[in-house]
């Protein structure tokens, strides 16, 4: 899966054990309701935050994790969280035509029918 979206935070990276680091990105998405979506990036992919900046457009590839943990009371939780595995800047689409889109040509280039009559039938069925 994939969050397109703008930087919105970028955490420091987090050393929650001796053998486990993470680092946190906030990406916004752009649409009608936008959401803040928080993202876990762990272990060595914690570096792949270094090159990227609040603002940017990005892709973020995931993967949606779950566990369930039975707390002392002996009551049931679950829990949900998103960790990214993949970043990706996004370039702005330019509004001019790509140089590899063939010109369209101007309607002028086209001469007009002098040889149409209204009351001819055609067998189109619309």
């Amino acid at each position: 899966m994939e969050v397109l979206g703008r930087v919105k935070l970028i955490n420091p990276v987090q050393q929650v054990s001796a053998s486990f680091k993470k680092r946190e990105l906030v990406v916004t998405t752009e649409e009608q309701y936008p959401q803040h979506i928080l993202i876990e990036f762990a272990q060595d992919k914690t570096d792949l935050l270094n090159n990227y900046n609040v603002g940017e457009q990005v892709k973020v590839s995931i993967n949606l994790r779950g566990r369930e943990w039975v707390n002392p009371q002996g009551e049931t939780k679950f829990f949900n969280s998103i960790q990214g595995w993949r970043i990706e800047k996004v370039q702005a689409e330019a509004p001019s035509a790509s140089p590899m889109t063939p010109p369209v040509p101007a309607a002028e280039a086209f001469e007009p029918a002098t040889n149409f009559k209204e009351e001819e039938h055609d067998d189109l069925p619309f």
